[in-house]
């Protein structure tokens, strides 16, 4: 990135941890660890979380080489007061609540438009889950078309302009529609998502709260008549599996190298953070013989 889009990037983070500690101070809200000696940290809550910002949108794989090559480097004259690796790693924990907060103050707006998905997040290899030990008690077995995984499942829903609405992390072996109706609570409108929410129980809550569900059909069920717009918004969901792929790979969501929970929560939050900032995201496209069957469809509906 240039030099001026990380000032940007930092004047965006500095503005918002000013009202964040405000509001901690009102709420009598500690977000940092209780330490012995109250000495006050060379680096700022806004550098931290605008290093990691910066690192989900960098080229580097891991954090490590990031800091080492990159930031130390190459951005000593923005971040004067740099600490050592180490020392910054221990500070990545402080960042976490910051960084939710960060997250849900950048959402997308809810415009009765949302497609639902879910992806899985790996913590090791499948050989190696019997003697991972980081996530021991909170990773579990789960299963998806691909095959078994062992780790958490990120829960997501978007608008149709591919901005993240809500978002939950839960346990690898929890039920797609579990975090549904929370997710989409007090929103209205129509929600899209794959075979793997298809639910009578589900459709019915959804429905008593404003949202009305559309999904793929399985092989075994009975076909039914759907308006040809929602049709066409069902073929239309790959958008968020755009979103996902975009997470995972340039904002390295997913990744075994973790040693703590709270640091991988952080990163967790600061990919959806530096996604939510991204100019660039994906955007639907209606091919013109889709556009013209609709307003044909509508149409004969009104004569």
């Amino acid at each position: 990135m240039e030099e001026t889009q990380i000032i940007e990037m930092f004047c965006l983070v500095d503005d918002f941890t000013k009202k964040f500690k405000a509001m901690c101070l009102v709420q009598q809200v500690e977000y940092r660890k209780k330490k012995i000696r109250n000495r006050k940290s060379r680096l700022s809550l806004a550098e931290v979380m605008t290093i990691l910002l910066l690192f989900q949108r960098s080229n580097y794989r891991t954090f490590k080489h990031f800091y080492l090559k990159y930031v130390v480097l190459h951005l000593k004259s923005l971040f004067p007061a740099l600490v050592g690796y180490s020392r910054f790693v221990q500070m990545i924990s402080e960042a976490f609540f910051p960084m939710f907060c960060f997250v849900n103050e950048h959402q997308g707006i809810p415009q009765g438009i949302y497609f639902v998905d879910s992806t899985c997040l790996t913590v090791c290899h499948v050989k190696r889950a019997i003697s991972h030990r980081t996530f021991k008690k909170e990773a579990k077995w789960g299963k998806t078309s691909v095959g078994w995984f062992f780790g958490f499942k990120l829960h997501l829903v978007i608008n149709h302009q591919a901005e993240i609405v809500a978002f939950r992390l839960t346990a690898g072996n929890v039920d797609d529609r579990n975090p549904v109706p929370e997710m989409l609570r007090n929103k209205i409108g129509k929600a899209y998502g794959d075979k793997g929410y298809v639910g009578e129980k589900l459709c019915k809550k959804l429905m008593k709260n404003g949202i009305q569900l559309f999904t793929r059909l399985k092989k075994n069920m009975k076909n039914k008549l759907i308006p040809l717009w929602d049709r066409m918004m069902l073929r239309k969901r790959a958008l968020i599996e755009s979103v996902i792929n975009l997470l995972k790979t340039d904002c390295q969501i997913e990744h075994h190298r973790h040693r703590s929970k709270w640091n991988f929560l952080s990163h967790l939050l600061s990919g959806l953070g530096a996604y939510c900032l991204r100019l660039d995201k994906p955007r639907l496209f209606f091919p013109k013989a889709e556009i013209e069957s609709e307003h044909f469809f509508e149409a004969s509906r009104m004569a």
